[in-house]
């Protein structure tokens, strides 16, 4: 299949999906996520079992791509509700889902790393929340983010906007497992994961998926207030100012 916004490299049963918008510093459109979907429905019906998500080597994903709100068009903004089931799809499909972080992820590239089973990263890697530079919250990531780290730790991100590194978020539990070379540490976890069943995972995450149900629970909270603070008009402005001349919404 042939993507504008991802590559998809299969191995079996490995389906390796990397986000590939550097032109955007990996953002996250209406395409993306849509091809996202689409990946991940060939994973879902095939023998795949393992899927890893990756960026590049300095960002893994730096969360909405602004342009579309700046110039106030939604032809290619994510609509929430597709990426937050795509997050959840994560969390609960067939298949041990890997986010290999390295470099930056921040804002909805948090929302994928939390999404995920497993977290990788190299030590080079920092994770942030930065919406509410622009008086936005991130709705749709922080019942991903509470899961994995609890209430206080996403408020602390959220309310700071600092980012945290590598070592932090491993201390957190956002992180499971760190190493300067993390490619190394990705291939060391694949071997073991390979022999997994596609019915035994299948199975363990059903099960797992009533023991928490905080993510399905807040779902169309979450996507309301995600869409109320991307319709609001001063919101919006402070995007199509900071797009357009770089000045954050306090340097006014």
């Amino acid at each position: 299949m042939g993507f504008e916004t991802i590559q998809v490299r299969v191995e079996p049963p490995v389906c390796t999906i990397k986000i590939d918008r550097g032109d955007a510093s990996n953002t996250i459109n209406g395409t993306l996520v849509a091809e996202f979907g689409q990946a991940l429905d060939t994973c879902e019906q095939s023998s795949i079992h393992v899927v890893v998500i990756e960026g590049s080597a300095g960002v893994f994903c730096l969360g909405a791509d602004f342009k579309d709100y700046a110039e106030n068009t939604d032809r290619n903004t994510p609509d929430p509700a597709a990426l937050y089931d795509l997050w959840e799809r994560l969390g609960s499909g067939p298949f041990v889902s890997i986010a290999h972080v390295q470099g930056k992820a921040n804002a909805g590239g948090v929302g994928f790393v939390a999404a995920c089973d497993i977290v990788l990263a190299d030590r080079s890697a920092h994770f942030g929340l930065s919406e509410m530079v622009f008086s936005l919250f991130p709705a749709c990531v922080l019942p991903f983010l509470i899961k994995r780290i609890g209430v206080q730790r996403a408020h602390f991100m959220t309310l700071t906007t600092a980012p945290i590194t590598a070592q932090q978020a491993l201390d957190w539990g956002l992180v499971d497992d760190c190493d300067a070379n993390s490619e190394t540490l990705l291939r060391k976890h694949l071997l073991r994961l390979r022999r997994l069943s596609k019915s035994g995972i299948r199975n363990y995450k059903a099960y797992m998926n009533t023991l928490n149900g905080i993510v399905a629970q807040s779902r169309s909270t979450a996507i309301a207030a995600n869409r109320a603070l991307f319709s609001d008009p001063d919101n919006r402005e402070a995007i199509r100012r900071f797009v357009q001349t770089g000045v954050f919404p306090w340097e006014e």
